[in-house]
């Protein structure tokens, strides 16, 4: 049994979402899901808590129901500030409010039209850069990114988001709350609040697998009114160790995520069959007649041509 036990959407990337009922589900996911993202002027590039942490402090919700939300046509929206502050979109005051709070100058930005691709351009990233946003230290090296294909990595390597989007790689987020749990027993001190690791879907399952979601990397979930496809594991940034709304800056989050699950915790999903999903949904898994091969199988069989191009692609990093 797969349930639906709770949907999340994000009107701001890198701010606090809401809890829905329902949403629509469509090929670029879930529908109103990061329709806004604070532009960094200096970088040249939309910008995350990775590099400005105190926007997890922000809350954002929309104004009214998004009825349309496509690249180019953005809802507004209105953040509430770690000072309970409230303020719109629409606001100009949002702009210096969201400078001051970060200690730069950044602007609060909508979803552009598609064939501005120049607004999705990702700004140069160094070694050091990437080493910090994976909470690495100088001499740790860098995650192995192996279980994206090559079209993806061109992609992320070229724009800060897929072209159309400001998610973070693929359309739909999923974690089950059965990994959350695996990872609490190994660091109870620590909290593992669904909230650190900004899913879309929040799934309970009938399994004893402690992380189960990952058995559907390559499986069809068929909800009632879509159908989803478990693409690849999330592997994990720095993000969830920020502090944000009530929870508290915790390194140990990531730490057990990397010991114990390779660093990755959840799962990217496409939308095959658009439609509509809501909460107490069941969702069934198809999967192939072979069952699917763990992280670390799944990166050691990347093909010789992929790794030989990672490689290549790594050494043109600089390293500051």
């Amino acid at each position: 049994m797969i349930k639906v036990s709770e949907i999340w959407r994000y009107p701001v990337k890198s701010m606090g979402g809401e809890r829905i009922d329902a949403a629509a589900l469509g090929e670029r996911g879930l529908h109103a899901d990061r329709m806004w993202a604070v532009r960094d002027p200096a970088l040249g590039a939309i910008s995350t808590a990775r590099r400005l942490p105190p926007l997890l402090r922000c809350q954002a919700r929309y104004a009214g129901d998004p009825v349309c939300a496509e690249p180019g046509d953005a809802p507004e929206v209105v953040i509430t500030f770690p000072d309970g502050e409230e303020i719109p979109s629409s606001d100009p005051r949002v702009h210096p409010r969201l400078s001051d709070l970060v200690g730069r100058e950044v602007r609060l930005e909508p979803l552009p039209p598609v064939n501005k691709k120049e607004r999705y351009r990702a700004p140069r990233e160094t070694k050091a850069s990437l080493r910090a946003h994976f909470g690495l230290a100088d001499n740790e090296p860098l995650p192995d990114l192996s279980m994206f294909s090559l079209r993806k990595l061109a992609e992320l390597s070229r724009y800060v988001t897929p072209v159309g989007s400001y998610v973070d790689a693929y359309p739909v987020h999923l974690l089950t709350r059965a990994s959350l749990a695996a990872m609490k027993a190994q660091t109870p001190s620590s909290d593992f609040d669904v909230r650190r690791f900004r899913p879309n879907l929040v799934l309970d399952t009938d399994t004893e697998q402690e992380l189960p979601e990952n058995s559907w990397c390559g499986a069809e979930l068929e909800a009632p009114g879509a159908t989803l496809r478990g693409e690849i594991p999330t592997i994990r940034c720095v993000m969830p160790t920020r502090a944000q709304l009530e929870l508290e800056n915790d390194p140990d989050v990531l730490l057990t995520v990397a010991t114990r699950a390779e660093r990755c915790l959840g799962i990217y999903a496409t939308v095959g069959r658009t439609g509509t999903i809501a909460v107490g949904d069941e969702l069934r898994a198809r999967r192939s007649p072979l069952p699917p091969p763990p992280v670390a199988l799944v990166r050691a069989r990347a093909t010789t041509l992929k790794r030989g191009v990672l490689r290549a692609a790594g050494a043109l990093i600089p390293a500051e």
